[in-house]
């Protein structure tokens, strides 16, 4: 059985309380924002995010040895996840919506695409394995 090393990650958020002078809430988050200063901060593992995999290579203590594996799409932070699909569904929702406008027939083609980028979607948000990605070459689960 072959053996893999997988790198993994989680964010851990950093904070830190501090007052500014400004005139409304949002000057005021604005000054926060541009603050670079993070002397004192905090660390909160109370709300650490989600574990997530960040590389994969063959072999037993592999990382950075060798070409690394593609990660399969249901292991990647679930916030890349749906931006990476965001750019999809705003794809399939340009040629749609430009075949209405166009009072076109839009392609079964297209239907069929915008099928799977809705419950690819729908999976996504559920943190489920998505359905396999119709111009995918590796025909892995999504």
């Amino acid at each position: 059985m072959p053996t893999y090393t997988v790198e993994t990650t989680y964010h851990l958020p950093a904070y830190r309380h501090r007052s500014y002078e400004a005139e409304t809430p949002a000057q005021a988050c604005r000054l926060a924002i541009e603050d670079e200063d993070w002397t004192g901060e905090k660390l909160d593992y109370e709300t650490a995010g989600e574990n997530y995999v960040t590389g994969i290579w063959q072999g037993a203590d592999a990382a950075y040895e060798g070409p690394s594996i593609p990660v399969p799409p249901h292991f990647e932070e679930g916030v890349q996840r749906r931006a990476t699909h965001f750019e999809v569904l705003l794809g399939v929702l340009k040629i749609l919506t430009a075949d209405a406008l166009a009072a076109r027939e839009t392609s079964q083609d297209w239907l069929s695409k915008a099928s799977w980028a809705i419950e690819r979607a729908e999976a996504i948000l559920a943190d489920a394995h998505g359905p396999d990605d119709p111009s995918s070459t590796d025909g892995g689960p999504a």
